[in-house]
């Protein structure tokens, strides 16, 4: 792996696809307080907004670009953009992602299979992809979103079993891939998260212990760092006391 940026005395550079959806939105302030470069993507303009009058940062420090993270080109074209302002990447969060249940395999059609591994494998491809070429010489962290029901694989809900199931491998393998070098790749394998969005998908589930996006956040900002060397090809477990 050699970054295709020259390697420089500068503040370390951090990519978050996803980086305005609830994890992301926690994240993003903890790496600028680290004094982190940050480039994060969105889709919906109004969560760019909110990100962007919170942080209160030009360009100079945090890139926020409108991208559709299942877009192979438009992926590379960002964090080639991000890259060339900030210099080689140390980070790379893939936080892009979605939940499609209520469907036996029988019951399944293409469209939502295609739906469910566009949004949550292609999505975490496309970002490593871009990113191995980018990452710094000194030190890089790959972390992708997987999920406990990758693991547990419970009915109704197999095409995102799988889609996060194919997560973890891509994570497994690109660290296995990157054993030479000084960038490590690892996933998280949260449950359903607290955040307003499940809980209306979810009316009646029981959402007092499920994770809160910050405790997501605060994981990810650890493993985002040097002292986080020796966790690599990982399946990290973030779902506390949360059953499902």
């Amino acid at each position: 792996m050699v970054a295709s940026v020259g390697q420089m005395n500068q503040s370390p550079v951090a990519v978050i696809t996803g980086g305005t959806g609830s994890v992301g939105f926690c994240l993003i302030p903890m790496l600028i307080d680290r004094g982190f470069s940050v480039g994060a993507t969105y889709l919906l303009p109004d969560d760019a907004t909110r990100l962007e009058q919170r942080m209160e940062l030009g360009e100079d420090k945090l890139i926020i670009r409108r991208v559709d993270a299942s877009n192979a080109e438009a992926v590379s074209i960002f964090f080639d953009e991000v890259a060339g302002s900030f210099g080689p990447i140390n980070v790379m969060a893939s936080l892009v992602g979605g939940w499609s249940g209520g469907r036996d395999v029988a019951e399944t059609s293409d469209v939502r299979l295609d739906r469910m591994l566009d949004l949550n494998l292609k999505t975490a491809w496309n970002a490593t992809r871009a990113a191995i070429p980018l990452m710094s010489e000194e030190w890089g962290r790959i972390i992708l979103m997987g999920s406990k029901h990758s693991q547990e694989a419970p009915a109704g809900q197999a095409a995102y079993n799988m889609a996060k199931a194919g997560v973890l491998a891509l994570s497994r393998s690109v660290a296995t891939e990157l054993l030479d070098t000084n960038t490590t790749c690892n996933t998280l394998l949260p449950s359903v998260i607290n955040t307003e969005a499940t809980r209306s998908a979810l009316p009646y589930a029981d959402y007092v212990n499920w994770p809160q996006p910050e405790d997501i956040a605060e994981v990810i900002n650890f493993l985002a760092s040097e002292k986080s060397k020796v966790i690599n090809g990982g399946g990290v477990p973030v779902w506390g006391s949360a059953l499902i």
